[in-house]
């Protein structure tokens, strides 16, 4: 009887030993899928927080030349010599038709400016959703890979 009950505490052990090493193997790989996931988040982080750096210097860029024109259409240019060279320009327009043409080139050139600093924003904001958006995938599956050891 006492060989027959120590027997079925051995098998016990050993049984909860598996379990254990087991859930300890499971445990391991989903620490390694955790900082598998944790890695590529940063890589994809850090390349988004560059991507935004450059979106907000070309942003800065274009907001001083919009800045630059909106000074020029409204005569409050502070910088000598940059009205010294607009005005060298404009004197070399000799008639109507040449500073019309260059009106539209100005204008054209302001447009494009504008089109292309309204992109930036749209590009910006999508960036934040798909990262908030791969931010949230990587939380869930990490929950839900947990809950499933569990």
């Amino acid at each position: 009887m006492t060989q027959d009950l120590t027997q079925k505490w051995l098998t016990e052990i050993e049984t909860l030993q598996e379990k254990t090493s087991h859930l300890q193997s499971e445990r391991d790989a989903a620490w390694e899928s955790s900082e598998k996931w944790r890695k590529l988040y940063n890589i994809e982080a850090e390349q988004r927080r560059t991507d935004s750096q450059l979106a907000q210097q070309a942003i800065y860029l274009l907001k001083a030349q919009i800045q630059e024109l909106q000074g020029i259409e409204d005569g409050i240019i502070t910088d000598g010599t940059l009205t010294k060279a607009i005005q060298k320009q404009i004197e070399q327009l000799n008639t109507v038709d040449e500073l019309k043409a260059k009106l539209v080139v100005v204008i054209k050139e302001r447009d494009r400016l504008q089109q292309a600093l309204k992109t930036e924003q749209e590009n910006h904001a999508l960036t934040r959703n798909s990262l908030t958006t791969a931010l949230g995938d990587a939380i869930d599956s990490l929950t839900k890979e947990r809950e499933g050891r569990e």
